[in-house]
């Protein structure tokens, strides 16, 4: 694995301490309650997510992860023109106005090439460069660092429940691991043959995406084995259903439970963590890099 990554004037030096990248969702439906678009209006306040960023950035994010459709079960679609309403103003106030990095959340080729010319970073893909087939030769193009999520999300797979939200059931896999750990590198595949160096690739297990409570668990307690595919790790536990299934408590009682996730993470190897709490999360990372990072 290559030491480190310079995006912009940042870097990232692996292994030396745990970064942070702050959720900030521009949607209304988002399964965690954050959403920081109004549901009656659709309207976008600029102003309010760019007061949570500051926020985030002053309690230690080193990455906004800016988002513009819900990936829960049972959310409802948006097209790209949409989503780019939604994500594009929010990342040109943020470019202009923070020095800090900033990805955009977006499995689609036209939105990642506007949001990387409006001034995002780098790509984060739910579907791992395998749900558009443009999306690779844009990042590749704009010289972009990629987040490569596996992903077996199904709504054939999804159970709702009103007060703990959605959870997959009954998803088949031959062997966990092994099976996300393959369909990971043929997204690395995927990447490379598109021009993307190894350097700018980061590798995401997909916590809570088509996998069961015990899956997830499983995955989490195991993350190491995902690290030792020869790139940085990003794992994101915060808030997502397992927890909830775990500790029985909807999604604004789970910091908890998010936090013992991160701590986890940290230990088997992640080398970021994708949170909504940044301030609380920031202090559990420092605690767990001074005990496993010595």
């Amino acid at each position: 694995m290559h030491e480190s990554l310079t995006i912009n004037h940042h870097i990232l030096s692996w292994g030396s301490r745990t970064y942070i990248m702050g959720i900030l969702n521009v949607t209304p439906d988002s399964f965690s309650g954050d959403g920081l678009l109004a549901s009656s209006s659709g309207e976008i306040d600029v102003n309010s997510i760019i007061i949570k960023a500051r926020e985030f950035v002053e309690a230690g994010a080193d990455i906004l992860d800016v988002g513009g459709e819900s990936t829960r079960p049972g959310s409802q679609p948006v097209d790209a023109a949409e989503e780019m309403r939604r994500v594009l103003p929010v990342i040109r106030q943020l470019a202009g106005e923070l020095d800090v990095l900033i990805s955009v959340d977006t499995y689609r080729a036209a939105v990642a090439q506007e949001a990387l010319q409006a001034g995002a970073h780098l790509v984060n893909d739910v579907w791992g460069l395998k749900a558009d087939p443009e999306l690779a030769k844009v990042v590749a193009h704009n010289n972009a660092p990629v987040i490569l999520m596996h992903n077996r999300s199904s709504w054939v797979n999804a159970e709702i429940r009103e007060r703990l939200g959605g959870r997959y059931v009954g998803v088949p896999y031959d062997n966990l691991l092994e099976d996300i750990r393959v369909e990971l590198m043929e997204s690395v595949n995927i990447a490379r043959q598109s021009g993307i160096p190894d350097e700018h690739i980061l590798l995401d297990p997909g916590i809570g995406f088509g996998k069961t409570v015990e899956q997830n668990l499983e995955l989490l307690d195991r993350l190491g084995e995902i690290r030792s595919l020869g790139f940085p790790v990003l794992s994101g536990p915060s808030r997502k259903s397992f927890i909830g299934y775990t500790l029985d408590l909807p999604p604004d009682q789970r910091l908890e439970g998010t936090a013992a996730a991160v701590a986890i993470s940290i230990a088997r190897g992640a080398d970021l963590v994708r949170v909504h709490d940044v301030g609380y999360m920031a202090r559990v990372i420092r605690m767990t890099d001074a005990i496993v990072r010595r």
